[in-house]
């Protein structure tokens, strides 16, 4: 019979000789002479390339090349000596791992392999690389060889000192959805009984006969060979990417050839809908954590009248001893990372506002939580991920979720650098214009140095922002200013 040719079946001929999927995903020793050979063989492949990604895919391999042939690394290396390259020269580690993250947003079969094969060199001279055991388990999962990346990010976690990725609900979203997806064709052959007549046979043959089937408005024979075909396929260990496409194909097929015009099984659909959501999302319940949902409206009334404080994450505050007096205004502000020390900072936080990318205070039990993002889809995601049901009574909705571009309508041409969180905050406090009082204490663009949490101290005072301009922006709307405090209103 003719087979058809889909992308799953094609993925599972290619893979034939590749170890077992959903099962750890062995480092393969690669020295760094094998890791570049691969890296310049692939980069012949992409001359002239007019895909944008390929083309910078492109690029990175040939900056990796340029660095090679200039490292002490390189000489050593066709020396025939070799190791030691990582500490010998380690700008060659962050262009090899920059080549490996450009591969893998190339999302073909050929460039994951590349970007897999990097990980092996950089993990076969560096076994405690967190860059490398991140981007293992990213390549891993984009492949669909959930066990491996979930040992993989792992072991990037056991590495760091705070998980601020949330790597620890999506390794229990893997697994989880792995046994809701057991559950899912546990249920199907038990709809489908026949099913049981065709488990075994080849999945691709078993899928063609199906299709075929249903083409002809034959759904009844059609679907128990297609739930064998996903069943054979579980059973061989097929990987969730294959298994994820061909589910998808049936539970279409599945809500719309029901010939009683029911829209499939409760259960199914259920089970169907959850293994989806784990696998995009975690273990989450509600995307809001069961928080109530606040617009800029509803914002504006929560504040409304109230004198109000931000709190800078600066050494300024932590050695100061304002506490008291921050903790008197009616509503106090931290922003990200903020560490507590009462006598210093004040023990009172009203309102987190945090940049969707960290990790840090989601558990900390608050009136408010302004989560701030660029991206619409990243933003959701990272909500999703990180939020602690209970930790807050109110959490903003997308019109909150980047005030000086989206509410203030202010572009890259006019403010071309990335907003703080700060700043983003501060914005929208003067463009609400509700509160008689606005103060801002210790902020001092960093000049003191930064006063955060133990696990955020190692993170640099980033440079995608611009602190002059903020400063310049805070400075010609002062109404006064102390050394610890700043004065809007």
């Amino acid at each position: 019979m003719k087979r058809v040719r889909t992308g799953w079946l094609e993925r599972r001929l290619d893979r034939r000789s590749a170890p077992a999927p959903n099962t750890e995903v062995p480092i393969r020793p690669t020295t760094l002479d094998q890791s570049i050979d691969a890296c310049a063989a692939h980069s012949g492949k992409l001359v002239y390339n007019r895909d944008r990604k390929r083309a910078e895919l492109g690029e990175a391999l040939r900056q990796l090349l340029v660095v090679h042939a200039r490292s002490a690394a390189g000489s050593a290396s066709r020396a025939g000596r070799g190791s030691g390259w990582a500490k010998e020269c380690p700008e060659l580690l962050d262009a090899l791992l920059e080549a490996g993250n450009k591969a893998l947003y190339c999302w073909s079969v050929a460039e994951l392999e590349l970007a897999l094969s990097i990980t092996d060199a950089v993990l076969t001279e560096r076994p405690n690389s967190r860059a490398g055991w991140r981007l293992r388990a990213r390549v891993l999962e984009e492949q669909g060889e959930d066990a491996g990346a979930a040992e993989a990010h792992e072991r990037y976690v056991a590495l760091c000192r705070d998980d601020d990725l949330g790597i620890a609900a999506r390794v229990t979203g893997l697994r989880q959805s792995a046994t809701r997806l057991a559950e899912l064709l546990g249920l199907l052959r038990e709809e489908f009984p026949k099913a049981s007549g065709f488990v075994g046979g080849e999945p691709a043959e078993l899928w063609a006969e199906g299709l075929a089937l249903d083409e002809r408005g034959e759904w009844p024979q059609a679907a128990p060979r297609l739930v064998a075909a996903l069943s054979t396929m579980h059973e061989q260990g097929a990987s969730s990417t294959d298994m994820g496409e061909a589910l998808a194909g049936f539970m279409d097929r599945y809500t719309t050839r029901r010939p009683d015009g029911v829209v499939g099984s409760g259960a199914v659909l259920r089970a169907y809908a959850d293994h989806a959501r784990l696998r995009s999302r975690g273990p989450v319940a509600d995307w809001d954590g069961g928080a109530s949902i606040i617009t800029v409206g509803d914002f504006r009334n929560l504040i409304a009248g109230k004198s109000i404080c931000l709190v800078a994450n600066s050494q300024r505050v932590g050695s100061s001893s304002m506490g008291e007096e921050i903790d008197s205004y009616d509503l106090v502000v931290r922003f990200n990372s903020f560490r507590i020390d009462a006598p210093a900072t004040g023990s009172r936080t009203d309102i987190h506002a945090t940049i969707h990318k960290h990790g840090f205070n989601w558990g900390e039990k608050v009136q408010t939580r302004l989560v701030f993002g660029g991206l619409e889809e990243q933003w959701k995601q990272s909500i999703r991920q990180r939020l602690v049901p209970g930790a807050q009574r109110y959490l903003n909705d997308a019109s909150l979720r980047w005030p000086l571009r989206n509410l203030g309508r202010v572009s890259e041409e006019e403010w071309p650098s990335i907003p703080t969180s700060g700043f983003n905050m501060l914005w929208l406090l003067d463009f609400l214009d509700v509160n008689p009082t606005i103060d801002l204490i210790g902020f001092d663009f960093y000049d003191s140095g930064a006063y955060r949490l133990p696990g955020a101290m190692k993170l640099p005072i980033t440079s995608v922002h611009e602190y002059l301009s903020e400063k310049a922006w805070v400075m010609d709307r002062a109404t006064s200013r102390t050394e610890k405090r700043i004065s809007l209103r």
